[in-house]
């Protein structure tokens, strides 16, 4: 295969195929293979609406990357070889943030696919620190392929350092909105953190996919209105010895209409956390927040610390990748975007090198 990457050269122009050459890598990053990079609405956002990335065009999107390390600059040469994960967001590691544990706010991250090329290429070179090593034996013993867990890179890890952020916990109540993509993800790894689940979509076959994969209940937001909806929970918890206070609810439409019926759920000692991103603006009663003593926290990425332990969920099957995933090959980038942007493509698409 002759190294290679497609690039966005302008928003809603078709990507171009560039050839690569791999020079060596600089101290402390490597180049990773890629064995597969999902498709991301993140993504989206920068080639149809024109989100500004950080480093200029043309720019190789994608941020979802597994692959296998094939070169390794001075101090990285315990990589080579190794299946991994790259993060969708690498802090540098050094800074105050990074020092204080605080590496989503890191000044000098970098994001595949916004500050540096991503992953719709076949290799792609990254900055060493953060990546996760993936246990092939596991991987293969779960029936995936290494490809298929490009997505916990983002669609998995960004819910799970959601759901701990929270703070979920055995007995909690926890409302997805939204369970397309991530939200597919966030309501496993909230039912695997031992929450009872609700899902609210407005996708009848998302919300039938979830209801086998850890939704305690569903419903469809075009059937219920908000008092409807907030009743319909209320019920749900009187019914299986749920509090009626303290919801962890998880906004992962990312749209105006998700967000505002997250904001209409807020109760008592609630945690909102907005996981999902829109450029749409909501208007929202902020007193809400006080009068309820509840709490909104944003979400952005995941800390690389936190990969090896979502990691872990998927191989041991408690959170299913599988259903919720297609391979295309990468060459097909310009129609699966197209389809996945209009919804011909219900599931996470992955792009294959080939």
């Amino acid at each position: 295969m002759t190294p290679h990457r497609w690039v966005m050269k302008a928003v809603g122009e078709p990507m171009v195929q560039e050839t690569l050459t791999l020079a060596a890598p600089p101290a402390g990053e490597v180049i990773v293979e890629v064995a597969g990079c999902g498709v991301c609405h993140t993504d989206l956002g920068y080639y149809y609406d024109g989100v500004r990335t950080n480093m200029a065009l043309p720019l190789a999107l994608g941020h979802e990357i597994s692959g296998r390390v094939v070169q390794a600059g001075a101090g990285a040469e315990g990589w080579l070889g190794k299946a991994v994960l790259v993060p969708a967001v690498i802090p540098c590691g050094s800074c105050d943030a990074c020092r204080r544990g605080k590496g989503t706010i890191c000044p000098g991250q970098k994001m595949p696919g916004n500050d540096i090329h991503g992953g719709f290429a076949s290799h792609v070179t990254v900055p060493a620190r953060g990546l996760c090593a993936v246990d092939e034996a596991r991987l293969q013993k779960a029936g995936l392929a290494l490809a298929d867990v490009s997505v916990v890179a983002d669609a998995v890890t960004t819910p799970y350092q959601a759901a701990v952020q929270a703070g979920v916990c055995p007995g909690d109540l926890a409302i997805v909105i939204g369970v397309g993509g991530v939200g597919s993800y966030c309501v496993q790894v909230a039912a695997a953190m031992g929450a009872r689940v609700v899902a609210i979509d407005v996708d009848a076959a998302k919300l039938a996919a979830v209801a086998q994969n850890g939704a305690g209940k569903t419903l469809n937001a075009r059937e219920h209105d908000q008092k409807a909806l907030k009743k319909e929970i209320g019920e749900f918890a009187r019914q299986n010895g749920l509090r009626s206070r303290e919801w962890k609810i998880f906004e992962c439409s990312g749209s105006g209409a998700g967000q505002a019926t997250a904001w209409g759920l807020l109760v008592h000692g609630a945690t909102l956390a907005v996981v999902g991103f829109t450029m749409d603006k909501v208007e929202v009663r902020l007193s809400n927040l006080m009068a309820f003593h509840a709490r909104a926290l944003g979400n952005w990425g995941c800390p690389p610390e936190l990969y090896p332990a979502a990691l872990d969920l998927v191989l041991d099957g408690k959170v299913k990748v599988a259903p919720f995933i297609q391979r295309f090959p990468l060459a097909e980038i310009n129609q699966v975007l197209h389809d996945v942007h209009d919804r011909k493509i219900t599931r996470r698409a992955i792009l294959v090198p080939a």
